[in-house]
């Protein structure tokens, strides 16, 4: 079972930059396509990009989409999410994990707060 360990996650202002990171273990996590995900309060988790295994296709949610990169280093067994121009609305816990369930394991995340 591969074990996630989030950060990078923090206080910015509106319009700044964050980098997260993902480090997983586990022999198989080369072979997973993953993903980023995010939960505000009092909402449901929403999934907020998405690699290939080989780090050679990405999707993104709108919400995100020109703003947020997604990739992958599987030499190092990381994930990453460049966040740039950060808004108000994305603000939460953000999560990453393989990109399709089930899903029995979640690690602890990472805080990301935007000031106004």
């Amino acid at each position: 079972q591969v074990q996630l360990v989030e950060s990078g996650g923090g206080l910015v202002q509106a319009g700044g930059s964050l980098r997260l990171f993902c480090a997983a273990s586990g022999r198989t996590f080369s072979t997973y396509a993953m993903a980023w995900f995010r939960q505000a309060p009092g909402k449901e988790r929403e999934l907020v990009a998405r690699i290939t295994w080989n780090g050679g296709r990405t999707v993104y949610a709108d919400s995100v989409k020109g703003r947020f990169t997604i990739s992958r280093d599987n030499a190092k067994n990381t994930v990453y999410l460049q966040m740039n121009s950060l808004k108000p609305e994305d603000p939460a816990v953000y999560y990453c994990n393989k990109a399709t369930g089930p899903y029995d394991y979640w690690g602890q995340g990472t805080q990301v707060t935007v000031s106004s």
